[in-house]
Parts: C-alpha cells; structure tokens; sequence
C-alpha cells in the first residue's frame, strides 16, 4: 500500500465535510429556495384579478413547493399596489398580478410615483376577459347594426354606464363610439353593481361590462347582449357576434398576467415565467379560469411585453384625446 501524505489526508477529509454545504448551498441557490413569495393583487379581494391571481398563485406553490402567500394591496386605481412591487426587492420574493391598468394608468393620471415601463418587467400574460355590449331589455335594437343606425338617428340621445372613468368599460364603449362615428353620453359610476343597477332600472340604456360581471344578467335574460369586444369569436360565448363584424378593426379585452421588479435576474424571471406557462396549460386551471369567462393564454416574457407595448399604443393617444383624467 503506498504511503499517503498528511496533506492529502487532511484535504480529502475537509473536501468530505464540506461537501454537503456545498451541496445545500446549490439546492439554495435555484430559485425560489423554500423561501416564501407574495403574489400582490393591486386589487381588493374578490375581483377577477384576485381570483385569477390565486389561481395562478396556487399552482405556483404546488409546483414549488412552498408557500405563495396573495396579498391584496387595493387604492389609487391599481397604483398603490403596483408602486409596491417596482419599489420592492428584485429578487422574485414579490410577484405582481396585473390587469390593463399597468398599460393605461400613466395616461390617465399626471404623475405616478413609479414608472410602469421601467420599474416594472412583464413575465407572462395569464388570460383574456372580453367585455359584453350590452343594452337595457326594452331598447329597440338588436345587433351592434341596429345600435349605430339608432344612435346615428338619435344623436346625444342615448347614454352608457361604465364603472369609472379610465377602466377598460369606459374605454371600450368610447373607442367604439370613435370607430362606429356614434354620440352616445358617458354616465361614470363607482364601480360595476350600481351601473348595472341603473342599467337594470331602464335609467341608462348600454354599457360595455366585463363578461365575468354580467354574464349572469346576460344568461337571466334581464339585458339584451349584442355583441364581445373581442376581435375573433369567443368560445366560451358562441352566439354572441365579435364587434368587429360590424366595425371593422375593432377588438378590446380585458386582460391579466405577471410581472415583477425591473432588473430581476433572467435566472429567476425565467423559472417564474416557466411556472406560469405551466400553470396555465393544466386541465384544472382552464376549467377554473371558465368559471370566469376567462380563456386561458399562453405566453412568455417578449410576447407580453410587446402586448403592453400595443396596448399603451392604443390606449394612450385615445386617453390623450379625450383629455380624460384621475386626479
């Protein structure tokens, strides 16, 4: 047997020792380690992108097996929460479910105390919601048709309830009055129910609601739905005609997805992004998100990213246009 050095000894016993901090120190470093993550909804609880963002969130912690806590952190329009997470660590410990406000918010308000193209890196879109045009029952219209030759025949006579000024809602009934040539009045309220309310009432006669808000109404036979604001057929909704069989070019929808902190390392913006693509593949989620009136999109981190581009583009000389503003 040859002899053996004392240095040699000596460095293969300590290269032993160590090797299972070495090994513990790997396992740390992928992402997210066992630590706990926030999924901030920059909504309050019970919304669709509360709902949507637990869904997600859930399968996040299936997937990595820890815990993936939602945190609602509502106000100014989505932009409390929003300025949480582009002020907080970049270190995927904060993820940030967002709907169209991320795209829309920097017109509608004067300043922000975050810039939403820079402090913020999109990771995935989730899903689509369109919104459904709707009239009050005794309307005498009955096809997106009907509404414009009526509009055009009553011009300023009729009028649309939104949620408030610079929501999709809004935004969606007042590029249609834009592309159909049509003069109908906003009426803005605080929120869904009590525009649907008066909408049930008879006291407005149209709104441009989010499906998940109003398929009940639509499905109880109380408004008269016309029409999505999708450009393409959707299928969870096949007797109801897109918008843009009768104006042209026509598509809004409401729309959900990922994000975290700008500057967040690829490493770890990827293993997000890979979890969310795979969340939303599962049979559980598609069935879930349909609950919802929701399809269910697959993306990745360029693909959304030039989808918030498109959408700042269409928003935002619109928004300019109308010199619509939140103080």
């Amino acid at each position: 047997m040859k002899n053996i050095s004392r240095r040699a000894v000596s460095a293969g016993l300590a290269a032993t020792a160590l090797a299972p901090f070495a090994r513990s120190a790997s396992a740390q470093a992928a992402y997210p380690g066992g630590r706990a993550i926030k999924a901030v909804v920059p909504f309050a609880a019970g919304g669709a992108t509360d709902v949507i963002g637990r869904i997600i969130a859930d399968r996040m912690q299936a997937k990595w097996n820890t815990s993936v806590v939602v945190e609602n952190v509502s106000g100014g329009g989505a932009n409390i929460g929003m300025d949480r997470v582009a002020k907080g660590p970049a270190d995927g410990s904060q993820i940030l479910v967002v709907a169209p406000q991320i795209a829309i918010n920097q017109y509608l308000y004067a300043k922000l105390a975050y810039d939403p193209e820079k402090d913020l890196m999109p990771i995935a879109q989730v899903a689509n919601v369109p919104n459904i045009l709707v009239v009050r029952k005794d309307l005498p219209v009955n096809s997106v048709q009907e509404l414009i030759a009526y509009a055009k025949a009553n011009p300023g006579k009729l009028n649309y309830a939104s949620s408030g000024n610079g929501t999709t809602v809004h935004l969606s009934a007042e590029l249609f009055k834009r592309m159909a040539g049509v003069d109908i009045k906003h009426i803005p309220y605080r929120g869904s129910a009590p525009a649907v309310n008066d909408l049930l009432a008879g006291q407005v006669d149209l709104m441009f609601d989010n499906a998940t808000s109003i398929i009940g109404q639509v499905r109880g036979g109380t408004v008269k739905a016309l029409a999505i604001t999708t450009s393409k057929p959707f299928s969870q909704l096949p007797d109801l005609p897109p918008v843009a069989q009768t104006v042209p070019g026509y598509d809004t929808v409401s729309w959900f997805g990922i994000v975290v902190r700008a500057g967040t390392p690829d490493a770890i913006a990827g293993t997000i992004e890979e979890a969310v693509r795979a969340a939303v593949q599962e049979p559980a989620v598609k069935e879930r998100l349909a609950a919802l009136i929701a399809e269910p999109v697959l993306s990745d981190r360029k693909s959304f990213a030039d989808f918030i581009a498109d959408e700042r583009k269409k928003w935002g000389p619109l928004i300019a246009d109308l010199n619509i503003r939140i103080d």
